[in-house]
């Protein structure tokens, strides 16, 4: 077996078993296949796609070149968003589905580019530790019934590697590529019931609903066919999710969701995630869960799993009471409207490169983040508004000059208009 006849065979459109594709992905791992000739494979799967066998096989030999946990008790959960802007879903229905008897175990991802990753967030909190060793995630989860831990370098090397690869040579936008890079990460995690929020439109990887209902399909597929229940469930990142982008300004949001402060749109889509969730441990139909879950909220069950899990995890619990103890900016600009406008649309995608210029993101794994950073919306699509309303304020502790960073903004909210633009001032 060679890697120049694997690479020829996905090229030509010929079906790789699982020894051939086993064989490929370990010996990449372990360094014996140079960069160059995974990234010719890769591009080859780019141009002409794998069959769904084929991709069960990448992610189980995936999954296998690292160890998989074995959690040791019963119910647990995971959950697994493809990526958005403002998405800070995990923060919320993580303690509220553990508040419920859940057992969420969860391993997430740093941020790259346009979407915020979860990693990063809860690294915002003064303290926070996500770099836990598996017994200290693992007794975590058993006595609070909620953690989360950063790709451990122990967990499904490959997929590590082999993102680098895609990020450097545009092959990451590949439906099986990803369906195996997030599964074999799932896998791994050995959680007995997934649960997939797959996003689409312009702040998501999959940028229509068809794309992300064949995604979701091929993960139910192969989370099925490993044995765990899974369901994956399609939402809409057309606009950003909640009103806070970026890293501590996202935490904020979290927490007052959890206090119940907070009982907008960002809460019932938790709600029902989390509904979602405690359904897969037999606590009945989503009527009743829908219950369970609004009532973790507002009795304070869910708030204390996250404070006890911030504690746990090395973090100042006290972030739930005093929301100034985390990261403040030093800068802000408000942009306003100056005349009577209606929001036409929003381009979530722009908003979070906006986060990234402001500091909020990072263009490569290496960059250093400004948790300070982001954004905060004040309109939504279908909003009218008024002259000299707020539309969103720009915050930054390393960034003075807002002049780009608004004027993308600016550019990124498409609406109907009488007289002049919207503008705007420190």
């Amino acid at each position: 077996m060679n890697a120049l006849d694997i690479i020829n065979k996905t090229k030509r459109k010929q079906i790789l078993n699982y020894e051939e594709i086993s064989w490929l992905v370990n010996n990449f791992t372990n360094g014996n296949i140079p960069d160059y000739q995974m990234s010719a494979w890769l591009m080859a799967v780019c141009l002409n796609d794998l069959t769904e066998e084929e991709t069960l096989a990448l992610t189980y030999a995936m999954r296998d070149t690292g160890e998989t946990l074995r959690l040791e008790f019963a119910n647990s959960v995971d959950k697994h968003s493809t990526g958005g802007v403002g998405d800070k879903t995990t923060l919320i229905i993580g303690p509220i589905a553990a508040a419920c008897g859940m057992k969420v175990a969860k391993m997430s991802g740093r941020g790259l580019g346009h979407t915020g990753g979860t990693i990063d967030k809860l690294e915002s909190i003064p303290g926070f530790r996500t770099d836990l060793s598996i017994e200290e995630f693992k007794s975590i989860v058993n006595e609070n019934g909620f953690s989360v831990i950063a790709q451990n370098a122990d967990l499904c090397p490959a997929d590590k590697m082999m993102y680098a690869l895609r990020s450097a040579t545009a092959t990451v936008d590949n439906i099986p590529l990803i369906c195996a890079s997030i599964m074999s990460k799932k896998l791994a995690t050995d959680a007995d019931c997934l649960l997939l929020d797959v996003k689409y439109g312009s702040g998501a990887f999959m940028k229509t609903r068809r794309d992300a209902e064949r995604l979701g399909e091929l993960m139910e597929k192969i989370g099925i066919a490993a044995g765990k229940k899974c369901k994956a469930v399609i939402s809409d990142m057309n606009e950003p999710l909640g009103r806070n982008i970026g890293n501590s300004l996202e935490v904020m949001e979290a927490i007052e969701v959890l206090r119940g402060d907070s009982r907008g749109e960002l809460c019932e889509t938790c709600i029902e995630l989390a509904a979602e969730m405690l359904s897969f441990g037999g606590n009945g139909d989503m009527e009743e869960c829908r219950k369970m879950a609004s009532e973790a909220i507002t009795s304070g069950r869910a708030l204390e799993v996250f404070r006890r899990t911030i504690e746990l995890q090395g973090g100042d619990p006290r972030v739930c009471d005093d929301l100034k103890l985390l990261p403040q900016p030093r800068c802000s600009y408000v942009i306003r409207a100056m005349d009577d406008i209606e929001i036409l649309a929003i381009n979530c995608e722009e908003l979070g490169m906006v986060s990234m210029l402001l500091g909020a993101g990072r263009l490569t794994r290496d960059d250093e983040i400004d948790y300070s950073a982001g954004i905060v919306m004040n309109c939504k699509a279908g909003d009218k508004v008024t002259a000299g309303s707020t539309l969103m304020t720009l915050y930054s502790s390393i960034c003075s000059d807002f002049s780009e960073a608004a004027l993308r903004a600016l550019n990124a909210v498409d609406y109907r208009r009488a007289g002049r633009r919207a503008s705007g001032d420190r």
